[in-house]
This record gives C-alpha cells, structure tokens and sequence, in this order.
C-alpha cells in the first residue's frame, strides 16, 4: 500500500476515532445532567416498573379529583396528615415549591391528607401557613388510598409520577422543597431522555450508579 494510501487511511480512522470520542463525551455530559437532580434528591426508591393506583377524593371545595385528571403532567404526590410533625415542620418548603409551580401547566403538586374533614384540614393549613395552600389538597380520612393502595404507613411521603402515570420516584421523610432540585427533577421526567440509575432503599444502581458517587463528589 502507497504511503499516501496509509496516510488517507490513518487520517479516516482518526477522524472515526474523534467523531467517536466526540459522541460518547456528548452522550456521557447529557447522562450526568439528566441524572444530578435525581443524584441530589437521593429518593429511597428509584424506577420505572410501577404504575400509580387510580384514586378519586374530594378536595378541599368538596369537588371530587382523580389521578387521571393530571394525566399529561409530573405529579408530585405528598402524603400528610396533622398528627405527623415532620409534615409540618416540612409543609412551609412545600408551600414555596408549590408557588413556584402553581402556573404551571407540566408539573402539579398535589397533596393528601388523612385528616378527619376538609375544615380539619383548612385549621392546620391556616395554623402552619397563615392561609390557603398554594397546592391542591385531597382528603383522605379512612387512608383507603394512601394506606390502602400506595401502602403508606409513614408520614409525609411524597411521590414522583410522570406524565404517563408511571412511579417514577418515592421519599420518605421531610425534606427542604424550597430549592431548585426538586422541580429540576420533575424536568426530567418530562421528555425522552431520563436517568437510567434506579434506587432500592435509598442508594443507587444499576450500570450508572457511580454517577451518583461523582456527583457527590
């Protein structure tokens, strides 16, 4: 083989190499952005093989909501009731993601309550928040959905739902949802591209885990 044949051969295998290398930086860099929120959030439970059990409760006003009404946005389910006070100690952050969201037409915080009646709830809305909450509440007195069909025995608890109804995401306990991580997370369960870490009792896995690792790093 000439050596001008060489070099056009060595000059195609490297231009190859670097499209290559361009494309696997480009896909790894996307991975890493679509997966920090969820990193960050740490949730105890991670994946993408449970759809949300239909329900339907009234809400405060007394008008009756179901799951399907939310169909085609990230819902960000919280379990609550007035006994709990990690629910209440968390209820101010949760009021402030609601604001920052309540415009919004792709993702929706809702909010079930075990409490006894819809005035019950409204008391420890007004007591805890000065007024109204800036979130939708249900009630669910006998727990028939949160207990009974999400199994939830702890409170608060708070569910990540994407748009095709699928659980995409569970936290036990108060967290602070006055940052940016919990929203930047509901993004991402919005288009094509999701993170492919799962997550069993709070810790990452799967063939990405470790980027759970970097971004805490």
């Amino acid at each position: 083989m000439k050596p001008a044949q060489l070099a056009q051969l060595a000059f195609v295998f490297l231009a190859a190499f670097a499209v290559y290398s361009f494309v696997s930086m480009a896909r790894d860099g996307e991975r890493r952005r679509v997966c920090s929120p969820l990193c960050a959030m740490r949730p105890n439970y991670a994946e993408r093989n449970r759809l949300a059990p239909t329900f339907q409760l009234p809400n405060l006003q007394g008008q009756m909501r179901r799951l399907n009404d939310y169909q085609g946005r990230v819902v960000i389910l919280n379990f609550w009731t007035k006994t709990c006070r990690p629910c209440l100690e968390e209820m101010p952050s949760l009021a402030d993601l609601g604001k920052l969201i309540q415009n919004r037409r792709d993702v929706v915080l809702v909010t079930i309550t075990t409490d006894e009646s819809a005035d019950d709830a409204k008391g420890t809305l007004r007591s805890v928040l000065g007024g109204p909450a800036p979130f939708e509440v249900l009630i669910d007195p006998d727990a028939k959905v949160v207990t009974g069909k999400f199994g939830t025995k702890l409170f608060p608890e708070t569910w990540f739902i994407d748009r095709q109804g699928v659980v995409r995401a569970r936290i036990d306990g108060a967290r602070d949802w006055s940052g940016a991580m919990p929203l930047e997370f509901a993004e991402t369960l919005e288009g094509p591209a999701s993170c492919p870490i799962a997550f069993v009792s709070g810790r990452p896995s799967g063939d990405f885990a470790s980027l759970c690792d970097d971004s805490a790093g």
